[in-house]
């Protein structure tokens, strides 16, 4: 038999106690961490809102895209089963539930850009109202470039079996289509929202659309991760890119003062009826990948392609190393 090593039996339940919130010493500590937080407040840089009017909240963003993909695809998002009778209260209710939040988190954010705190701004929350019910209006409009967007990932993917698939499973399309939504606040020019909107499409699809971007009818993003679309590109109509494209900004322009420069273009435009594959990366406000140029897989491009252009890198060595034997080479396919 081995030698079995004595321990120290553990205390029992009742040398040590019952851990209870009033014989825990540690709550002794937590006023002094409250005391330091509150002063951390007042430093110049304190990341915080006391004593401002409360910006827009992440619960009412994400009923509002609920509410949005349940108006603008009846029956494919929701709960409940819709047939034509029902239509009308179906949608009729969720409209003006979307009115309602719009109006309360457009105030938000229109009265966080005013000077100062003002919590009772009655001009903020008459515009409020007014964006709303401009953007419920544009909603049929953009049903129709949203019909257009699945046709067009439909006609771009052999391997999707039919639109609902589409409608149900890609990422590109559900960015694309908050993204829509962003747009038109952005035009609006309402502050924070649009951004927000974005970022969470982009927290959920991996694709980064900046709701500054303008981008025509029948766009797919196939797959959608790691695409990163800057706030001054340019995408013409029945434009198709792959994961990973970037469409960015080649440098920052300053001022005299070293400041940036924000108001001027600085992402490329892409013309009418483009191909951008996977990985490629077009960079600059002045440059302009003409109608019809397909741009290959992992193209670092800084200046404008001509129209119907094919770019791609040139061919490169690929090494094949058998475990056992000498190297092999062949060249790698274009």
């Amino acid at each position: 038999m081995g030698i079995t090593e004595k321990r120290p039996a553990p205390p029992s339940i009742c040398a040590r106690g019952h851990h209870t919130i009033e014989n825990d010493r540690h709550r002794e500590q937590l006023p002094g961490i409250v005391e330091e937080i509150v002063r951390s407040l007042d430093a110049d840089n304190s990341p915080d809102h006391v004593s401002y009017p409360m910006i827009p909240s992440q619960e009412s963003l994400l009923a509002i895209v609920d509410l949005y993909m349940a108006i603008l695809m009846p029956g494919y998002f929701g709960t409940q089963a819709v047939d034509r009778p029902s239509v009308p209260f179906y949608l009729g209710s969720r409209v003006d539930r979307l009115y309602r939040l719009l109006e309360e988190q457009l105030g938000k954010c229109l009265i966080h850009e005013c000077s100062g705190p003002k919590p009772n701004c009655e001009e903020c929350h008459v515009r409020a109202a007014d964006v709303a019910i401009t953007v419920l209006r544009r909603i049929p409009e953009l049903r129709r470039l949203l019909a257009g967007d699945v046709q067009a990932a439909y006609d771009g993917d052999p391997a999707a079996k039919d639109l609902e698939e589409i409608i149900f499973c890609y990422p590109g399309l559900r960015a694309v289509t908050i993204y829509r939504l962003a747009h038109e606040l952005q035009i609006l020019q309402v502050p924070i929202l649009p951004r927000m909107l974005t970022e969470h499409a982009h927290s959920i699809t991996g694709c980064d659309i900046h709701p500054g971007a303008t981008i025509g009818e029948s766009f797919f993003i196939d797959h959608a991760t790691g695409v990163v679309i800057g706030e001054t590109a340019i995408i013409g109509h029945r434009v198709r890119i792959y994961q990973g494209v970037t469409l960015g900004g080649a440098s920052f322009v300053k001022d005299e003062e070293g400041r940036m420069l924000r108001d001027h273009k600085r992402h490329p435009t892409i013309e009418d009826d483009c191909v951008i594959y996977a990985g490629a990366v077009i960079l600059g406000g002045e440059t302009v990948v003409g109608r019809g140029s397909v741009i290959g897989g992992s193209v670092w491009l800084t200046h404008s392609v001509p129209p119907d252009t094919r770019v791609t890198l040139s061919s490169q060595e690929q090494r094949m190393t058998p475990i056992n034997g000498e190297a092999q080479k062949s060249e790698a396919k274009k």
